[in-house]
């Protein structure tokens, strides 16, 4: 019986591992609950608390992948984060922006100011649905970095983000795109449940929303930090690296795997960033 209950389960993840469906994603509330209170803290958790001494590494990749495709937009009147903490991520172009609105569920990761703005922050909602003042619930940027993989109903999430953008603004969204190891069991490093999200469950999303891929770009070539690092100190942080990971990236976009399973298998780009256009109507 044990044999046949552990079989059964292997099976039932199945689908799961091989990126046909993505885990989490049709739970219902009760496990959506669950998952929510396990998350709440967990990243904060993993990361420095204090914001006076935290520093955020991802800029240049940000700035490349990312910001460079919204040059023509001279400002952002109305622009919101999801799980942004304190906020860094949008100080490249902060001033360019009037407005900024935070979902980000922790209480330990959040800024009085960022730049000169005073941010606002709101909870999220545990069914995925964006609750704000009519008044001020459409923006023209949403930046979504490194969070979905720790949601477990992106669909919904990733529908409704779509939902309050509005027509003719950009919503940017970088995501690891591998399982990140067996989430079954405690990986070190990263929280319980996240995961990363297939490649395809991303683009069947935008053509489905009918949404323009402005730019998508693959990152997140790890296996190459260390070589770099060692030979020509390119640190993860550097201009240098966010270029270098851009093109062997794309090289070797070939062999991506959602679950990886050997270190071959890991000579492939481990994220993804979108920059997307909601078509004005």
């Amino acid at each position: 019986m044990k044999q046949e209950s552990e079989l059964n389960s292997i099976n039932s993840y199945i689908s799961y591992f091989e990126g046909i469906e993505l885990y989490g994603d049709n739970f219902n509330l009760k496990e959506i609950t669950q998952w929510f209170e396990e998350e709440a803290e967990a990243y904060a958790d993993l990361v420095n608390k204090n914001n006076s001494i935290y520093t955020y590494p991802y800029h240049n990749s940000n700035i490349l992948n990312g910001y460079n495709h919204l040059k023509k937009v001279q400002q952002f009147n109305n622009a919101l984060g999801i799980g942004s903490a304190y906020g860094m991520e949008f100080l490249p172009i902060i001033d360019r922006i009037r407005r900024i609105t935070i979902l980000e569920p922790s209480e330990n990761l959040r800024s009085d100011k960022i730049g000169s703005i005073i941010p606002n922050y709101l909870k999220p909602n545990i069914n995925g649905l964006i609750s704000c003042d009519e008044s001020s619930c459409l923006f023209d940027l949403i930046t979504c970095f490194g969070v979905l993989h720790h949601i477990p109903n992106v669909t919904t999430v990733l529908n409704e983000l779509i939902r309050v953008l509005m027509p003719g603004g950009y919503l940017l969204i970088k995501e690891p795109i591998s399982t990140m190891g067996d989430w079954r069991k405690p990986r070190q490093g990263l929280t319980k449940n996240e995961r990363g999200i297939p490649v395809k469950f991303f683009d069947n999303i935008f053509q489905e929303a009918k949404v323009e891929v402005v730019k998508k770009t693959y990152i997140d070539s790890l296996f190459m930090y260390k070589i770099l690092f060692k030979l020509f100190n390119i640190g993860y942080k550097s201009k240098s690296y966010a270029k270098f990971d851009k093109l062997i990236s794309q090289i070797f976009s070939w062999n991506m795997h959602y679950h990886r399973t050997s270190n071959y298998q890991k000579i492939a780009p481990g994220g993804v960033f979108y920059v997307i256009r909601k078509l004005p109507k």
